[in-house]
Order: C-alpha cells, then sequence, then structure tokens
C-alpha cells in the first residue's frame, strides 16, 4: 500500500469512526478532553504506520489502538505521581522540584519499567527480589528454586540492561 492510499483510508476511518471513538473513550475515561486527547493520539498512531493493512473491523481495531494508549496514559500517570510521592518523601520540596527534573524522573522511571518488562520472567523475579525485597542472593536461589550461580547471572543482566538504559546516549 503506498503513502497516499494510506492516507486516504486513515481519513475514511477517521471521518467514519472518529466520533464513536470519543463516545468510547469519553465513557471510559469520564472527560471529553481526555478523550478528544485520545481519539487524536489514535489516529496520529496510525499516520505513522501507513504500512499496515486496513482492518476488517475497523472500531475493534481503533479501540484495540484506543486501549492501549490509554493503559499507557495510566502507567505514565502513575509514574508521575510515584515521583511527587518520592520527592515529597525525600523532602525535596517546592524548590526541589521543577517540571524538567520530574520529566526526566518519569522519562527514567518509564524505561525502567520497559526494561523489566522486558526481562525474562526469572531475570525480573531475581532483580526484584534482590532490589526490592533485598533478598540475598543464597535466599533468591532457594526461593526460586534455581542454582546461586544462576541467580547471579540473572541479577548481572538485569543491571547491564539498567546501566544500558542509565547512561545510554
Amino acid at each position: 500500500m503506498n503513502a497516499a492510499t494510506a492516507r486516504l483510508e486513515i481519513a475514511s476511518l477517521y471521518e467514519s469512526h472518529a466520533d464513536w471513538l470519543h463516545g468510547w473513550l469519553r465513557r471510559r475515561t469520564r472527560c471529553s478532553h481526555h478523550a478528544a486527547d485520545l481519539v487524536q493520539d489514535t489516529f496520529c498512531r496510525l499516520i505513522e504506520r501507513p504500512h499496515l493493512a486496513p482492518p476488517v473491523s475497523p472500531r475493534s481495531y481503533l479501540a484495540t489502538v484506543a486501549r492501549r494508549l490509554l493503559i499507557d496514559d495510566v502507567r505514565s500517570r502513575e509514574v508521575e505521581r510515584a515521583v511527587l510521592e518520592a520527592c515529597a518523601i525525600a523532602g525535596a520540596g517546592v524548590n526541589g522540584i521543577t517540571p524538567e527534573r520530574i520529566e526526566e524522573a518519569i522519562q527514567l522511571l518509564a524505561a525502567v519499567a520497559k526494561l523489566l518488562d522486558a526481562l525474562p520472567p526469572e531475570t525480573r523475579a531475581a532483580f526484584l527480589l534482590r532490589r526490592l525485597d533485598g533478598l540475598e542472593q543464597k535466599e533468591i536461589a532457594e526461593r526460586l528454586g534455581i542454582s546461586l550461580s544462576t541467580v547471579k547471572r540473572h541479577i548481572a543482566t538485569a543491571y547491564a540492561r539498567c546501566y544500558a538504559i542509565a547512561y545510554a546516549d
């Protein structure tokens, strides 16, 4: 499919289903403005991927894309709230919190969350048991039923990936 054909199909989808999608999202967000933003983001996502084949069931397809954007938005808001709470607990005060620092922290936390989601389940479990629960490597090995050397390898892998995102250019 060429770019011109894709744009026409997306325009047709927008004309036919944007109002429906707005209503669908408004019921879920309880905010007309937020729903309108998500409708726009949904169609922007389609424009960014013009190579995809036209959907057989447009409403189902649009709802799936919009639902994923809504989930991303909720996660982003949760991360932002966690950053603000952490700053308050750390006593950063109003002067220590700037929009730039909040955005940097949100981006870093989102990258870490994405990294953790991408780790194999056993690696993620070992890393979280070490970092969040503070368990010793031997305790992790016993809890997960794996060898101590495997625990060390899993934790080293997770740290290496964290380091890569923290210091990547």
